[in-house]
């Protein structure tokens, strides 16, 4: 399989850093986005990333361009009809996505492989509502995708032997570390991970340390180059809670059930870096803890 043009739809979190990084080993890239004002921000994050680029000096001013130049927005499916992969990049919310590709599947070219960068749900779920199921598989990216090394290539049951290796050449043009896994909750770094998350927050509920013993001890103790609820609102808590209900559905250990604390979050709108709330308060020049929780708790 020849890929030569790369579409990505969604160009939020993970979005625009996938459209980038496309961008930047070569291929023509589509990033198409419910509406101007989404779209306009995410591409505006990657002309920041550019321009970061280029004063650090790792960057030409010419090469940045001709990267920028590689990248066209859209508000509409059907300037994705030429693509020969297309990386579904939106909410972490199995419907939206279904209906997503109800709506690509009319227009996209019959050889397309097709991936989906969610971090939590079947990727199967997701390949038999396409017209080819033998040509999806899942590309789990990490965040930021600019910076971060790894791409999870996901085969599922319905998933051919030649849509697996086109994603893994590809994952391997864009010079990450390529690691195929299984179709199964949290593939491999989330069900790992994420269990790490939640035993953390149950932790400082239970009192064992603050949020900054906590940080400090796993940092200094684990080598960790951060600590887990940090972590934890840089992924996301909305995305965190997403896959802690995933994990939960799958295996039913109360570990992996989202803490009370994470719940209330959530019900605050509080989901981290994005929101600019979360274990940390980011409104000011440095994050400092929550102070809404270390009341609470």
């Amino acid at each position: 399989m020849n890929i030569k043009k790369v579409g990505v739809v969604g160009c939020g979190l993970m979005g625009h850093g996938i459209a980038q990084v496309s961008a930047q080993a070569g291929y023509d890239v589509v990033v198409r986005e419910v509406d101007q004002a989404t779209l306009d921000k995410g591409i505006g994050k990657i002309d920041k990333q550019l321009a970061r680029s280029v004063e650090k000096g790792k960057l030409e001013q010419a090469a940045a361009d001709e990267i920028r130049a590689r990248i066209q927005g859209t508000l509409h499916y059907g300037d994705l009809s030429d693509c020969d992969l297309v990386v579904e990049a939106i909410t972490e919310d199995l419907d939206l996505k279904l209906e997503m590709w109800r709506e690509l599947n009319e227009v996209v070219k019959g050889d397309t492989v097709c991936a989906t960068n969610t971090s939590s749900l079947p990727v199967v779920i997701q390949a038999v509502e396409t017209e080819h199921p033998d040509r999806f598989i899942g590309l789990h990216f990490f965040n930021p995708a600019q910076v971060m090394k790894l791409l999870e290539v996901v085969r599922c049951v319905t998933t051919s032997d030649e849509a697996l290796e086109a994603g893994v050449e590809w994952g391997k043009s864009l010079g990450k570390l390529t690691v195929e896994t299984k179709d199964k909750a949290g593939f491999i770094v989330n069900r790992l991970l994420v269990p790490y998350m939640p035993d953390a927050i149950r932790a400082y509920e239970e009192g064992v340390g603050t949020i900054t013993e906590i940080y400090e001890a796993m940092k200094a103790g684990a080598g960790h180059p951060m600590g887990p609820l940090t972590l934890a609102d840089f992924v996301g808590l909305d995305t965190m809670g997403s896959i802690c209900d995933v994990l939960f559905d799958e295996f039913r250990e109360r570990r992996f059930a989202q803490p009370p604390t994470l719940r209330k979050m959530l019900m605050a709108g509080w989901y981290g870096r994005k929101t600019g709330m979360g274990f940390y308060d980011y409104s000011g020049d440095e994050p400092k803890e929550n102070q809404g929780l270390a009341n609470a708790v």
